[in-house]
């Protein structure tokens, strides 16, 4: 006999087991070789090696239904127990560049090559550097494997990150208390959120701390264990605070660090900890470095211009300084 634990945090633990665990009930006439306990949003299974992997098969579509769909009645989830392979007739969406469905059921998808290449790399790899120019969906991606692995119970939950360079010394004259102070800097971070997480699901995620968001500062200290961890902006980290993010890395952790190296705020002459890092790290087995570029942008199209036209005026004076 086998026994394994599942993290049920992607989902409210009523909704999936139902009040009184009626809901669990159906899952045990559906699995009657396998002993179920529930407990808060852990579920233990108890049997067969074989019969544990069928129903964590079939939780991950129930789940899978309740993510796209927002809901899970009793007759969902029997019809969804009952099929052999269920899939609500959309097989059609179980493409390569889809990483899961959003709010209302919107697919979201790596929408170029170098984005299929970070999600692949992300399966074979836990520390990836993702570099590239403004809007070349690194942050937005990465951001979609953090909860795609949340749902799939593969991590307890996520950490976002982000080095508040351009509040420096001024924070402190801003209105508000800390949180109120930092949040215009972390708001990309809940605007990639709020395409995958209802809202009310990642108020209840942020305050039961499933999912952390968190300027730089706050990660001194701490060990990230069982935690996808993305640092964004990380162009904007000096070479210590790169050194410190990279050693809070725990036991069964992910982390993707997104920037863009053209675009450093830090004042003169502090040097950016994430070219540092690039320039020391990328020959480690188990590190990746995925670089994207103007053609990976997928913004308005005079976006791709903007970072084309810059990247020719930096090569100009490049050239002109030799």
């Amino acid at each position: 006999m086998s026994e394994k634990i599942l993290y049920i945090e992607a989902i409210d633990p009523i909704q999936l087991l139902g009040v009184n665990n009626s809901k669990l009930e159906i899952f045990k006439k559906a699995f009657p070789k396998v002993q179920l306990v529930s407990r808060g949003h852990e579920i233990k299974i108890i049997g067969e090696e074989q019969s544990i992997v069928q129903f964590e098969d079939k939780l991950n579509e129930v789940i899978g239904f309740y993510d796209r769909f927002n809901r899970l009645s009793d007759d969902d989830l029997q019809k969804i127990l009952d099929a052999s392979n269920f899939n609500n007739g959309d097989s059609q969406q179980n493409t390569d560049d889809l990483i899961l469905f959003g709010n209302n059921g919107k697919p979201i998808r790596a929408l170029t090559e170098n984005q299929k290449l970070l999600v692949t790399e992300s399966v074979k790899n836990d520390l990836l550097f993702a570099i590239g120019p403004a809007g070349s969906g690194k942050t937005y991606t990465a951001i979609a494997l953090a909860v795609r692995a949340l749902r799939n119970r593969e991590v307890k939950r996520i950490v976002l990150s982000r080095p508040a360079v351009e509040a420096g010394e001024r924070l402190g004259f801003l209105p508000g208390d800390m949180k109120e102070k930092i949040d215009p800097y972390l708001q990309p971070l809940y605007d990639a959120l709020h395409d995958m997480i209802p809202v009310k699901k990642l108020e209840t995620y942020i305050e039961e701390g499933i999912v952390q968001i968190a300027p730089l500062a706050f990660m001194r200290g701490r060990t990230l264990d069982n935690a996808f961890v993305i640092l964004d902006e990380a162009q904007n980290t000096t070479l210590l605070q790169m050194k410190m993010f990279l050693t809070r890395m725990g036991t069964y952790s992910k982390f993707i660090i997104t920037g863009d190296v053209t675009q450093v705020d830090l004042p003169k002459p502090q040097d950016s900890g994430l070219i540092h890092a690039l320039r020391i790290l990328d020959k480690i087995e188990g590190i990746s470095v995925i670089e994207l570029n103007e053609t990976d942008i997928v913004r308005h199209r005079l976006v791709k211009e903007i970072v084309r036209a810059y990247a020719q005026q930096n090569k100009e004076l490049l050239n002109f300084s030799h």
